[in-house]
């Protein structure tokens, strides 16, 4: 595919390199930008992965990854990107993102897609129809004594609880699986509760492999048990929790809170700049939970390319015609559960 206008040419970019030296020169590139996550899309899912670039006199001047997805249930899309918190357009001027934006909706036609779905951190495209109905909760990091003495009073008696409660917490990347296995019990086993269908593990084996002096595991234990953890992924000066769990069977015991104390002061000890809780719905528990560490708002914008016109798609848990499956899901043995849930959850973005 290609398209060119106004001295831009937009193709479907195969050249690595060029790609990774556009990306590393932008400011407000995400971690998800990366060419990196195109093979880790390939080889966990089976995705057909479409990076296009804009180029300007044969030099990189714009770039948006994307991915189709074709699902039974909602039906074949693009995404920018599928089971992470950004992605979208990245480009030096307002131009060349039009031309991708352009470029995206002609491929999304000829790939009979229903929409593209652009998961931008702020607005723009104001002729776009847009979603805002998510955040990302961000914490500005200093010296771990500062922090520490900076968190409120109740959270602070919640780490020490965890730690009086003989609580540990392990961090690593591991060369063997053990603690990939740890995260993923946890993990899959949450996901199971809440209703959800579980990412398969070589989904974050593949992270691990592709990120390992970046991508991180961290495992609350109680003796032996592993009872919650997180994964987390450093870019810049932001480390990033893309995805944490714990078992609720042990949550008198604020295993949870450990957990992002350890995560929160090894960032903090590292060097990074900003903790990135991840997206919450505000006013919700996920989002009460990670305002009470200081971390503040930042509205996300996803932007919308509707092929053919139409509402935008709602994919949320609270559809009401999610409610009845979400409730069966979570009653499966976990066995079950874990057995079907990667072929499903591939298509669900």
């Amino acid at each position: 595919m290609s398209a060119a206008a106004n001295g831009i040419e937009v193709a479907v970019e195969t050249a690595a390199a060029d790609w990774t030296r556009f990306v590393e020169a932008q400011a407000d590139a995400t971690a998800y930008h990366e060419w990196a996550w195109r093979d880790v899309f390939t080889r966990a899912f089976g995705h057909e992965p479409l990076y296009l670039a804009a180029r300007r006199g044969g030099r990189i001047a714009g770039v948006l990854p994307m991915v189709l997805l074709d699902s039974r249930l909602f039906g074949r899309a693009l995404f920018s990107l599928p089971f992470l918190n950004y992605g979208g357009v990245l480009a030096e001027d307002d131009q060349t993102a039009r031309a991708l934006v352009d470029a995206a909706s002609a491929v999304a036609a000829d790939r009979k897609c229903k929409h593209v779905e652009l998961r931008h951190t702020r607005r723009r495209f104001d002729a776009l129809p847009c979603k805002q109905h998510k955040v990302s909760m961000l914490l500005p990091l200093v010296e771990p004594e500062k922090l520490w003495n900076g968190l409120d009073r109740k959270v602070r008696n919640q780490v020490r609880k965890a730690e009086k409660s003989e609580l540990t917490c392990v961090s690593g990347n591991p060369g063997d699986a053990a603690l990939l296995d740890e995260f993923y019990s946890v993990f899959a086993r949450n996901m199971r509760d809440l209703g959800t269908p579980v990412y398969g593990r070589n989904f974050f084996a593949e992270m691990l492999r592709t990120f390992p002096d970046r991508a991180t595991i961290h495992i609350v234990r109680k003796a032996a048990l592993p009872i919650a953890g997180g994964f987390t992924l450093r870019t810049r000066g932001t480390t990033e929790i893309p995805w944490a769990s714990s078992v609720r069977d042990f949550n008198a015991l604020c295993p949870n809170h450990l957990l992002y104390w350890t995560m929160i002061k090894s960032a903090a000890a590292g060097g990074c700049t900003t903790f990135d809780f991840g997206r919450s719905t505000p006013g919700e528990g996920t989002f009460k939970f990670k305002e009470q560490w200081g971390a503040q708002p930042l509205e996300l914008c996803w932007e919308y390319v509707m092929v053919n016109g139409g509402a935008m798609p709602d994919t949320s848990p609270k559809n009401p015609k999610f409610k009845l499956a979400i409730s069966l899901w979570s009653r499966l043995p976990l066995p079950v559960a874990n057995a079907l849930g990667p072929a499903i959850v591939r298509s669900i973005p």
